[in-house]
């Protein structure tokens, strides 16, 4: 014997009504995202997603560039310059030096350097105005960021520096275990 009970229908409708009102909460959350400025850089305007950097190629420096020369082989321009990022085998006498960095809060840069090469020997260079060392470095470092660590000691700072201890003084070497080894070859 089956009993009806008046529960059943009110389960039905309390299911249907808070679903309702999840729906409801849901589609007048999407008219408020234009409040909240949605962009590219971050979502819904409070999360701001982690943007990694982008390092591609080889850094190429006026001083680095200074060092090239007309009639130059291939080894030593890859000596002054490293290996090339292109090297296309229908234009085996070309090498594309091709450097690009994305980094947040920076600006982009790209540059291209092509070695023109004729018997072997470097025939020209094609070149845009390069930055030097220092230049590049200064260009790539994140505004309010961190500074460039100090590579250097003043004299200052190694007169600071504390004395390490004295070494004994000991004319004898220091000697290990001494073995003998049975001969590799029979002897006769």
């Amino acid at each position: 014997m089956h009993v009806f009970t008046l529960a059943a229908p009110m389960i039905h409708r309390s299911i249907l009504l808070g679903g309702s009102c999840c729906l409801a909460l849901v589609l007048g959350g999407c008219g408020s995202l234009d409040r909240w400025s949605v962009s590219a850089s971050n979502l819904f305007g409070l999360i701001t997603p982690y943007r990694i950097d982008i390092v591609q190629g080889n850094v190429v420096t006026k001083e680095q560039l200074a060092l090239l020369k007309t009639g130059m082989s291939r080894s030593q321009v890859r000596d002054v310059l490293g290996s090339p990022m292109l090297t296309d085998p229908f234009h085996a006498d070309r090498w594309d030096y091709i450097f690009a960095i994305r980094r947040p809060g920076t600006e982009p840069q790209r540059r291209s350097v092509v070695i023109h090469f004729k018997a072997d020997q470097v025939e020209r260079i094609e070149a845009p105005e390069l930055p030097g060392e220092r230049e590049f470095v200064a260009s790539i470092v994140k505004p309010g960021g961190a500074k460039p660590p100090k590579l250097e000691l003043t004299d200052a700072e190694r007169a600071a520096l504390p004395k390490p201890p004295p070494q004994p003084a000991s004319a004898a070497a220091p000697a290990g275990p001494v073995r003998s080894y049975p001969p590799l070859e029979p002897t006769p």
